[in-house]
Formats: C-alpha cells, structure tokens, sequence
C-alpha cells in the first residue's frame, strides 16, 4: 500500500472514531479527570500547561484531519453532480468542469443563473 494509501484509510478510520460518541464521551472524562486532579495540583500551572498542551496538539491534528474529510466529501458531490450533468439531457456539460475555473469565472457563472433563476420567476 502506498503512503497516500496508508494516509487516506487512516484518516478515515481516525475520521470515524473521532466523529463518533465514545470519542466525545472519552473527551469528556478527560477533561473531567483533569479538572478532578486539580486541588492534587493545587491548580497550578503545570496543571493548566497540561490540558493546554493536549488540547492544542489535538486540535492541530484535528485540522488537517477534518479538511483531508471534507476534501474528499466534496470531491464525492462534485463526481455524483458531474454524473448527474451528464446523464441529464440539455444539461450544459462545461459544468463539468467547474473546478479548473478560476474565481471571477465562476462568480460570473453564478451571475448568470442568478439571471436565469429570475427569468423562470425562481428568485426575486
């Protein structure tokens, strides 16, 4: 298996245990155990650095964790959209290719269904 391989099955093995309410439940007796600790502590700042640091290195990882997600939901939507496009008669294939247009391209794409929404008495 390749590093993309490993990296995407990891990610989205990872991507589903994080989701999921035993991970939110295993969070929560974290902080709680933490928190419980602090009188031993006597609430001082190695107490704080701890939960501070464990946050903060979760929380990187977590970044990059969501957007390789959400990367490939949005790169499943485009396929099943563009399939869509396809199989649809009278459908205007240089939708297709959406993603190689640049930002004032496609704002006046949107510009222009904009107008046609308004023509077919769909928007205001």
């Amino acid at each position: 298996m390749t590093r993309k391989g490993i990296f995407e099955s990891a990610s989205q093995w990872l991507a589903d245990k994080a989701g999921s309410a035993p991970a939110f439940t295993l969070a929560i007796s974290g902080i709680a155990v933490w928190a419980a600790s602090g009188p031993l502590w006597g609430f001082n700042d190695t107490w704080q650095l701890v939960v501070n640091t464990g946050t903060t290195i979760i929380t990187f990882l977590m970044v990059f964790l969501i957007q390789n997600t959400q990367n490939r939901d949005t790169d499943e939507i485009h396929i099943k959209l563009d399939e869509l496009l396809h199989a649809t008669q009278g459908a205007h294939d240089h939708l297709l290719s959406l993603k190689d247009r640049n930002a004032e391209e496609l704002k006046a794409l949107r510009e222009q269904y904009i107008e046609l929404g308004r023509k077919n008495g769909d928007q205001p």
